[in-house]
């Protein structure tokens, strides 16, 4: 782990195994005829495990806690087991193997890799087969590889365990993940009690976008849940309720109107498990609240903890991104968009010329208040496309003539923006590269931002718990230093 996940999971360990025995002590002192421990939380289950740093750190001592992962990838998961049979809290499959037969084996595949032209033999290899040695192949012998042996967990008194369970989780609702871990997970004395006695603790570190939301929506859909704690992030990956999908800025202007204004054509299209989940922010003043994809990836910022040399780069990188795009502008493969002042959507440069009834003369309608463009998404790029802006240039042009994910873009901007010479490149830069304090600034302003988006969306979480009948207590806390790790609020939900 880096620093940065050790500083997450000791303390959120610490925060989860302090609340969990929290819960058991009120639970025990609000129902005093019972002096068992029939009130404690009885699994952990951490959404979105990856591989299981927290849930390990929790089964180890001296916390001891029973921990269900819950992974949609299996490759994480088989990484994560290994770590556990390291870690002591799994074993895996003993196999008795001849070993002059397993050699054999090994080597015949490394010859045909190395015959496919994938992989050099190294000098053991090169010798064994050299020897023209060949054991005699045994039907019965198990030559499985070490990643297909059947890893089974150490379940002992007074200890914790981890448990897997695969799914991919699209809302709240956990029945099938609970009947998975009741069939899977569970031991026989356990599934020999009553129905309900399983209590279970919904808990995630940095849950991405709407998973957040699911863990949170678990304490109220599902029984066994009792309680949650959840830390957020990529609030980018957040869908919106409220609103159509927005990926980008539908356009970047200053305006009297909202700045997460939509075009009216698309205004029934919504994700019912997207931001906001409370009832008081879906109803606010009548329409809601919304936040756009940028104002979401604006609360992903952490502007406290930029250094100058990430500030640099960040800023260079937006400046590059704007002047290509004012080359793509001036080139043709993008084109103005005009916004009608009726609220009616947009309108191409062609479509406005026909509502205008002809060409526009220059300058006609072209203020920051009635036109503006659509960008093309150019997204990452290599390290060395940002030494300047020259191999910036060309590094965004081949990625999207040559990507597949940019199909709809390789054609006119092979046609536009094939040619372009090193001499057209350095004049937009020349023009245009004073203007970067300004890009700067801009982007300083929507970063500063940050809090505020993140502050509502994570009320919006809290309210959505405090709104719900079962719930009895529901707060936010921060859990991580903000130098450390900048998403660092838990949304905590206890159920009655």
């Amino acid at each position: 782990m880096n620093p940065k996940k050790v500083h997450e999971v000791i303390n959120f360990a610490d925060y989860v195994d302090d609340l969990a025995a929290s819960i058991a002590a009120q639970s025990a002192g609000d129902d005093k005829e019972n002096s068992d421990d029939s009130g404690a939380i009885t699994h952990l289950v951490d959404f979105g495990s990856g591989q299981n740093y927290l849930g390990r750190t929790l089964a180890l001592p001296p916390y001891n806690r029973h921990v269900v992962a819950v992974e949609g990838r299996a490759h994480n998961i088989e990484a994560s087991r290994a770590l556990d049979v390291k870690a002591g809290l799994s074993t895996r499959e003993k196999v008795m193997r001849n070993k002059k037969m397993w050699l054999q084996v090994v080597d015949e595949q490394k010859q045909q890799q190395h015959d496919g032209g994938q992989k050099p033999l190294d000098v053991k290899t090169e010798a064994r087969l050299a020897s023209g040695r060949n054991v005699a192949a045994d039907a019965a012998a198990d030559l499985r590889p070490a990643k297909e042996l059947v890893h089974e967990c150490v379940r002992e008194a007074g200890r914790g365990s981890v448990s897997y369970v695969v799914s991919r989780l699209e809302s709240g609702d956990l029945t099938e993940v609970i009947r998975k871990i009741e069939d899977e997970v569970t031991t026989a004395d356990e599934r020999a009690q009553p129905r309900g006695a399983l209590r279970m603790m919904a808990m995630s570190i940095h849950s991405c976008g709407n998973l957040s939301h699911y863990g949170i929506r678990s304490l109220v859909l599902n029984p066994a849940i009792h309680a949650v704690a959840i830390v957020g992030c990529c609030y980018n990956l957040m869908t919106e309720k409220l609103g159509p999908p927005t990926y980008k800025f539908p356009y970047v202007r200053p305006t009297l109107q909202a700045v997460n204004g939509r075009p009216m054509a698309e205004s029934t299209r919504f994700d019912p498990e997207g931001f906001p989940i409370s009832r008081r922010l879906t109803e606010y003043e009548g329409h809601g609240v919304r936040f756009n994809i940028t104002a979401r990836m604006m609360a992903c910022q952490a502007p406290a903890n930029w250094t100058e040399a990430e500030s640099h780069g960040f800023f260079t990188r937006n400046l590059y991104r704007a002047v290509l795009q004012k080359m793509f502008l001036d080139r043709g493969v993008i084109t103005k968009v005009y916004h009608r002042p009726s609220g009616e959507g947009q309108t191409t440069t062609a479509e406005a010329e026909a509502d205008h009834g002809g060409p526009r003369r220059p300058g006609e309608g072209d203020t920051p208040f009635d036109v503006s463009t659509n960008p093309v998404t150019i997204g990452s790029l290599n390290k060395r496309c940002y030494t300047s802006f020259n191999a910036y240039v060309r590094g965004a042009v081949q990625k999207l003539t040559t990507n597949k994910e940019y199909t709809k873009y390789s054609a006119i901007v092979q046609a536009k923006m094939g040619d372009v010479t090193d001499e057209a490149i350095a004049d937009y830069e020349a023009r245009f590269a004073s203007r970067g304090r300004e890009v700067s600034a801009v982007w300083s302003l929507m970063a500063f931002s940050a809090g505020i988006v993140e502050s509502l969306i994570v009320t919006d979480r809290w309210l959505f718990l405090e709104e719900a009948d079962v719930v009895k207590d529901a707060w936010v806390e921060t859990v991580f230093d903000y130098k450390q790790s900048p998403r660092n609020l838990v949304v905590v939900g206890i159920k009655k």
